[in-house]
């Protein structure tokens, strides 16, 4: 029986480790007036049955805002992963890590809400959104 092809989201995230899922509580690294976000989807991750949709560095989710402003607070909006703590593999064999998750607000098109990025951006996520390579200060 031949294999299947895998099409999709599934290309674009091949080879990121994915060090964040559904129910992680992220800390939020720009100016749109959130400070700790959950998240709560993963849009286009065809998973299995009971298994928890993962997310890596570059990956667009769905979050709910937990902590920020009375504005922000309890809204569900889009964030683009820019940092995670777990190790992933980088095709010219280096491990990259960052001390912290971090995502940035963002529209549904990939536009970010805040005017600013608060540190490192993962040369990954840069070259997925380049909105946010805009903004961003440091890209490691």
């Amino acid at each position: 029986m031949p294999k299947k092809k895998k099409y999709g989201a599934v290309l674009s995230r091949r080879g990121i480790n994915t060090g964040l899922q559904v129910g992680s509580y992220v800390k939020v690294a720009d100016n749109s007036g959130a400070r700790e976000v959950m998240i709560i989807n993963v849009p286009q991750v065809k998973g299995r049955l009971r298994r928890i949709p993962a997310a890596g560095v570059g990956d667009l989710v769905v979050v709910t805002v937990k902590k920020g402003t009375p504005q922000m607070r309890k809204q569900v909006t889009y964030a683009v992963i820019i940092r995670q703590k777990r190790p992933f593999r980088r095709p010219d064999g280096t491990w990259v890590s960052f001390e912290d998750n971090a995502v940035v607000i963002v529209s549904q098109d990939g536009t970010p809400k805040g005017s600013e990025i608060r540190g490192p951006v993962a040369k990954e996520a840069a070259d997925r959104w380049p909105r946010i390579a805009k903004l961003a200060t440091i890209i490691i």
